[in-house]
């Protein structure tokens, strides 16, 4: 069975935006040639969910090519239908059905990158498998926090803790079954 892995950046203080969805901050580590692991973490995968303001951010601030490459299905969780573009799928539905289905189908593993109502979403259905969370060396005291109250305790494992020269420490867990 596939296997849903979180793979996000907070700030110590756990927010994952700053108010007014703003992502600014993860602009502190970045630095030339450094992708914190990213290239080889999507290279597991074949197919990505993503709320819908997270999804506007990067193809505003990336393009879309960052999400759909052509070799994985990408599916933005959205309340309103619009077509799908590519492999690019506007999914209205039920979060955990198409968790579900997808996990029961062939192929790589599938990558959670937020927002935080989906991410809270697949928590309280115990879904994601995996936590690689990255802490971004700043509080910022307010903004939308990666974990909200609500969900079922859930005991994890851990894998391996990173350190960067930027300040960027990264965790990985994995949940105990």
């Amino acid at each position: 069975m596939r296997k849903i892995s979180l793979f996000i950046a907070t700030s110590l203080d756990g927010y994952i935006a700053k108010p007014n969805d703003d992502l600014s901050f993860l602009k502190l580590v970045e630095k030339e040639g450094e992708d914190y692991g990213y290239a080889e973490f999507t290279g597991t995968i074949d197919t990505l969910i993503i709320g819908r303001k997270t999804y506007d951010y990067v193809l505003k601030e990336i393009g879309p090519s960052h999400y759909d490459n052509g070799q994985r299905d990408v599916y933005v969780i959205t309340r309103n239908k619009k077509p799908q573009v590519g492999r690019t799928i506007f999914y209205t539905g039920n979060l955990t059905e198409l968790v579900h289905q997808l996990k029961s189908e062939s192929g790589r593993n599938i990558y959670c990158d937020g927002g935080a109502e989906v991410i809270n979403e697949l928590l309280k259905n115990e879904l994601i498998d995996e936590f690689i969370i990255s802490v971004i060396p700043v509080l910022l005291g307010n903004g939308t926090r990666l974990f909200k109250d609500g969900r079922p305790e859930q005991v994890l494992e851990f894998i391996t803790a990173k350190t960067y020269d930027t300040g960027l420490v990264q965790l990985h867990y994995r949940r105990k079954v």
